[in-house]
Parts: C-alpha cells; sequence; structure tokens
C-alpha cells in the first residue's frame, strides 16, 4: 500500500452528467477532496463488455475498490464481480447514491441478487439515510453501514452576483419527478397559492406543462453553471425532500448545501435529522406543509433573510464540506496519516 495515500477504484456514472444525474455532485465533490488529500482515485465508466472487463483487471491490487449504484447497464454484473478482486489488501465497498431505492428494491423481490451480495462487501457506504437506512442494511447482513452525506463544495457553489433572471420571494429548483411532484404541489404551489400578491420561482425540467398558479414563473432547465445565481437572487429557497427520503430517513439533498454556500435564506421541509446539518430558527426555517412556507415567506424580513443566510453559510463551512466528508470516509476505510507519511489499518 502506498505511503502517500490511497489507490482507490471507483465505478461510478459520469462525473459529467449533471443535466441528468444528481449524484455526480457528490461524487465531484468526494472525489476531488479525496485527491485533495493526497489519495489516487480512478474513475471507471465501462461501456461494452470487454471495457468491464479490462477495468476489473485494472483495479485488480488497488488499496479500495469501490462499486457505486447507478452505473448503467453493468450495474447487477458489477455488483457481483468487483467482489472477485477482494483480497487481504483490497477492500470492496459498495457505495448506495440512493439507499431507499435499492432497499425498497430487496424488500419487495426475495430474490432480488444482490440481498445476497450485501454481506460479502467490506462495508456499506450510503449518501445519507441515518439509522434507518443504516438499520435496514444490516437486517440485510450488510457487515458495516455508514452515511456519508451530500456536502458544500466550495469551489463550485458560492456567493455571486444576483441575476434578474431569477428574481422572486421564493425559488424551488428540481426536476419534476413522480417521487417528488406531490410534495412540490404540498409546499410549494400550496404557498404560492395562499399568497397571490408573491413572486415563485420553479426552475428544472418536466414543469412547462404542469397548471401553476399564475404567480409561479417557470424557468425550465438552470445549468448547473447559474446555480449560484438562483440561490443568490431569490429572496428565499425552499428545500423539498423526495417521497422515498421521507419514508427512509433523512438525506439532506445536495441543494441544500449548494443553496447554503450561497449565503441563501433556506425554508425546508420539516425532516428527521435536520439539525445535524442546519439549526433550525437561526441557520434555516422548517416548515410542516405549505400554510407553513407561506407563513415563512409572509413574515420574512430583509435583516431576517440576510442573518439566515450568512448563519447557513458559516454552519456549512465549518462542518459540511467534502473536505469534511473525505477525513470521514478515510477514518471509515481505515486510513490515517501520521507523522508526515501515512499508516492503514485493514477494517473488519
Amino acid at each position: 500500500m502506498s505511503s502517500h495515500g490511497l489507490r482507490i477504484a471507483f465505478f461510478g456514472s459520469s462525473l459529467v452528467s449533471t443535466h441528468w444525474n444528481g449524484a455526480a455532485t457528490y461524487y465531484r465533490g468526494i472525489i476531488r477532496a479525496l485527491a485533495a488529500r493526497g489519495h489516487r482515485v480512478t474513475l471507471y465508466e465501462p461501456e461494452a463488455q470487454d471495457g468491464l472487463e479490462r477495468c476489473l483487471e485494472e483495479a485488480r491490487g488497488a488499496d479500495v475498490v469501490v462499486k457505486a449504484s447507478g452505473v448503467g447497464v453493468f450495474d447487477a454484473l458489477l455488483e457481483a464481480r468487483v467482489l472477485e478482486l477482494k483480497s487481504g489488501t483490497t477492500q470492496v465497498v459498495f457505495w448506495d447514491v440512493d439507499a431507499p431505492a435499492t432497499l425498497e428494491r430487496m424488500e419487495k423481490n426475495p430474490n432480488d441478487p444482490f440481498r445476497a451480495l450485501v454481506p460479502r462487501y467490506d462495508r456499506i457506504l450510503t449518501s445519507g439515510g441515518g439509522d434507518p437506512v443504516v438499520l435496514a442494511y444490516k437486517d440485510f447482513g450488510a457487515r458495516d453501514c455508514v452515511p456519508i452525506y451530500n456536502a458544500l463544495d466550495p469551489y463550485t457553489h458560492h456567493p455571486v452576483e444576483p441575476h434578474p433572471r431569477f428574481e422572486c420571494d421564493l425559488a424551488f429548483l428540481g426536476n419534476r419527478l413522480p417521487e417528488l411532484e406531490r410534495r412540490v404541489e404540498s409546499f410549494f404551489l400550496r404557498a404560492a397559492d395562499l399568497l397571490p400578491e408573491k413572486s415563485f420561482l420553479l426552475g428544472g425540467n418536466g414543469w412547462a406543462d404542469r397548471p401553476v398558479p399564475p404567480n409561479v414563473k417557470c424557468v425550465g432547465h438552470v445549468h448547473p453553471e447559474e446555480h449560484n445565481a438562483l440561490n443568490r437572487t431569490a429572496r428565499a429557497v425552499i428545500n423539498i425532500s423526495n417521497d422515498s427520503m421521507a419514508r427512509f430517513g433523512f438525506s439532506p439533498a445536495s441543494g441544500l448545501f449548494e443553496a447554503a454556500g450561497a449565503g441563501s435564506c433556506i425554508i425546508t421541509d420539516k425532516w428527521q435529522g435536520i439539525e445535524l446539518f442546519l439549526e433550525p430558527g437561526t441557520e434555516c426555517l422548517v416548515a410542516e406543509d405549505g400554510l407553513e412556507v407561506a407563513e415563512a415567506v409572509l413574515c420574512l424580513t430583509d435583516e431576517g433573510v440576510h442573518q439566515l443566510g450568512q448563519a447557513a453559510r458559516r454552519r456549512v463551512l465549518a462542518e459540511h464540506t467534502y473536505a469534511h466528508r473525505a477525513a470521514q470516509v478515510e477514518q471509515v476505510l481505515g486510513y490515517s496519516a501520521v507523522m508526515g507519511g501515512a499508516s492503514h489499518e485493514q477494517v473488519a
């Protein structure tokens, strides 16, 4: 094992597919932070059978082999084949970026092939979920399960100049998906109905043909490079969890940290564990339903908007950047750098 950091082989989906792949921001943040700490990460995106075999052979002998969820056409094959790379010096990890979907799939199908593989991985990492996800994975025989939450990449998400295109009293940014739409109706569109004199902005794909109140402006796809401007311009932004996350335990979305990094005033739906990331009342506002969202929008003062946004930014910079997550990953993998060199231990 190298004295200059871990050699990590990472089987994941594209880092550049931010238009359709919400996990890309998470991958990029984690991998950039691990690289900054001296680890060598090789990302593999096999697209053909021969390419898959070549990638597996190249990954052999790495200190850590990671198979992320949702890679694509070879998901099931890779989930089994990466386990062949395990050795006394190579640990193999499954990194689940959509644990609720994986767990629900296994619960519904007793013959799901991944059920038998879970106990064979050295450990399961997830992008969130808290105790409910950890306990659910352990029920399937996982040796260890540790959430590594979304975080802020301060290089990417930070305060910028406001842009007139995104001026509004409350903004929501998210693609129209079945597991999210009902909650967008309950929290965001309901608040817009209740406050006809206020302006609301809805960003993301799929909303153009969805009837919305007249005070809601749909701006369609917002390019990742424009997220900072949206978060900085809107008087407040709302974070809304999807149905599966609401059922399976907390997992703050990447958008929550993007908004905090830009210094946004954040209103969030209520979910277990919010205080681990932002303190309700001082670093964000929490709402149980659309009525409480409307009340928050109505009561916000200019001073309150500024104070909440600055407090959120301070908190995430102090505790929730991808550099913090990379340090946690090192700990989970049993790596520690000491006295200018490095020492490593294999965690059972």
